[in-house]
């Protein structure tokens, strides 16, 4: 499907066919995204047979990774919608200009991060509550992590270049495969239970949670170097030219910044609320944290269709955008927006009733399983809308409005899921911190649809 042919075409698309693009253009990105989160389960259960403890290391930094993963990822966005827009627009060489300038970027301000991460990676744990028993995991974990940013970020970058250029079967596909990697990485280096070894012969390096992090960073590594190959040899509209000519431009790097600093700005705060919420579940102990953990990682089977559907938002509104027809845009919009609604849930609505047997396998812990269950039921009401709201963003990020965006998205979560949750837990303990998620998901999802429809990036003059 040439998706940039499509959108700067006169033909006039109905109400299905936009559906049928959206969907088309939609399902390897769920599909990857979908076995993204089987990776992550295949991952918790893996470490949720070292112990609880084990668990509950990954779950106490889980935050901090995301806050790292995040902010840099935004810096990958805001070169990625210039790809779509740009390719809407039909300036194939200036988009090849902005693939390498982003990577370029992207690479150096990932490995600056990276830096500090290692560098204070012993401390955070114990900055966050965690004591002693969680703490020397955790800090390994992040460690690892945090020295191998740029492979993590190269993969996401290529993903989010191939998106943008339409081209989101092959990017679904490499993260299929890279998920495989993955679990075979993590059987090589986790420490092998005695008497349960994941291999047949029981080889194993010995390296627990560290291993668990090196896996999926080898994995990380493996998968950006193909994406990029697939990016600068194989792309019809992007594979690199001699005959052009690579300069940086300030204006490349001062779109970027207007399109990704509101994000890095809202990731920053999503994940640094992620961050206060392990600190408030942090003094209720390993069980609580690692059945946080736990069902965090639960609860994301639900909402990456929505990830995957936000991707697709995002590329096929701002190439709308980059061809002029903010109409065309606005209608792509809805749609996606409408199936994000609908398969998150369905979504929602299944785990409802599978989430015992999610959490049997994610963990032999029968006291954090059962925790875990009771925690996430309560969020999982709030499917539908949060639907909503990761959908409107990506298609608000095509259309290059990210600024109300990330002040919404500030202050739903400090001014309402923190607020709520610091004084729920009291009373509730780890089940008044899921309860206070719940109302602040539908909270976000309703002003997201909100702006969306008044949205001045979509209105035609």
């Amino acid at each position: 499907m040439d998706l940039s042919s499509i959108v700067r075409s006169d033909a006039k698309l109905d109400t299905r066919q936009k559906a049928s693009i959206a969907l088309r253009l939609s399902a390897p990105a769920m599909m990857a995204q979908i076995s993204s989160i089987a990776m992550q389960y295949i991952d918790a259960a893996m470490v949720g047979r070292l112990g609880a403890d084990a668990s509950a290391s990954i779950g106490l930094v889980a935050a901090i990774v995301w806050l790292m993963g995040g902010v840099t990822f935004a810096v990958a966005y805001g070169f990625s919608v210039q790809v779509a827009q740009g390719l809407g627009a039909g300036e194939e060489e200036h988009v090849r200009n902005v693939v390498l300038q982003g990577l370029v970027t992207l690479l150096l301000f990932s490995a600056a991060i990276g830096l500090v991460g290692a560098a204070l990676a012993g401390r955070i744990p114990y900055w966050l509550g965690g004591d002693a028993s969680m703490a020397e995991d955790a800090g390994s974990y992040l460690r690892t992590y945090s020295l191998f940013m740029p492979a993590a970020q190269l993969m996401y970058y290529g993903s989010a270049v191939l998106q943008a250029s339409g081209d989101t079967k092959t990017a679904g596909i490499l993260e299929v495969l890279m998920c495989v990697e993955d679990v075979i990485f993590n059987a090589l280096l986790i420490f092998p239970v005695e008497g349960e070894p994941y291999l047949p012969l029981g080889i194993g390096a010995g390296l627990g949670v560290t291993g668990a992090a090196l896996g999926t960073c080898l994995s990380n590594l493996l998968t950006g170097l193909v994406m990029l190959y697939f990016i600068g040899v194989r792309s019809k509209a992007l594979h690199f030219r001699r005959s052009d000519k690579y300069r940086l431009k300030k204006e490349i790097a001062w779109k970027a910044w207007e399109i990704g600093g509101p994000m890095a700005f809202e990731s920053a705060a999503l994940s640094g609320a992620q961050v206060v919420s392990t600190a408030i579940v942090a003094p209720l102990g390993s069980v609580a944290v690692a059945a946080h953990s736990f069902a965090i990682t639960a609860e994301a089977i639900c909402y990456m269709p929505g990830y995957g559907l936000e991707g697709s938002a995002t590329t096929l509104v701002g190439q709308s955008i980059g061809a002029g027809k903010k109409k065309l845009a606005k209608s792509f919009g809805w749609i996606t927006i409408a199936l994000g609604i609908g398969i998150m849930g369905l979504a929602g609505l299944v785990m409802y009733f599978l989430c015992p047997y999610v959490f049997a396998f994610l963990t032999p812990v029968k006291e954090v399983a059962a925790l875990g269950v009771r925690v996430l039921r309560f969020e999982l009401l709030a499917e539908p809308l949060f639907g909503a709201s990761i959908v409107c963003a990506g298609a608000l990020r095509g259309a290059g409005d990210t600024m109300i965006p990330a002040i919404m998205n500030l202050c739903s979560v400090w001014g309402v899921r923190l607020t709520l949750a610091a004084f729920l837990v009291r009373g509730f303990g780890l089940e008044g911190v899921w309860i206070a998620m719940a109302i602040e998901l539908s909270f976000r999802g309703i002003i997201f649809l909100i702006h969306f429809v008044r949205s001045r990036y979509l209105r035609e003059a």
